[in-house]
């Protein structure tokens, strides 16, 4: 299974969990499994729309990932990683 890696700041929905194991065969189907398991989390990554927010940017095995990108295949042993910007003043 692909493995989910969660950032610090959006890790609440995941009750603290960094890494997740999910069935999926697109970054987009990870994504919205991780989301199906723990509520709120798949609103900190995708808007209402289906895209990502602009602030996360998402990498496979280390390849930052394209915004178009989201179904893209990813294997069994694939990690996603999601990278959370935090702006601030």
């Amino acid at each position: 299974m692909p493995q989910v890696k969660i950032p610090p700041p959006y890790r609440g929905p995941t009750g603290g969990l960094a890494s997740i194991a999910v069935a999926g065969a697109t970054v987009r189907e990870c994504i919205l499994a991780a989301a199906d398991a723990h509520p709120g989390f798949g609103e900190l990554i995708l808007d209402a729309d289906g895209r990502l927010h602009r602030f996360v940017t998402l990498f496979v095995n280390g390849d930052e990932l394209a915004r178009d990108e989201l179904d893209s295949a990813v294997a069994p042993g694939d990690e996603l990683e999601i990278l959370a910007a935090i702006a601030g003043g």
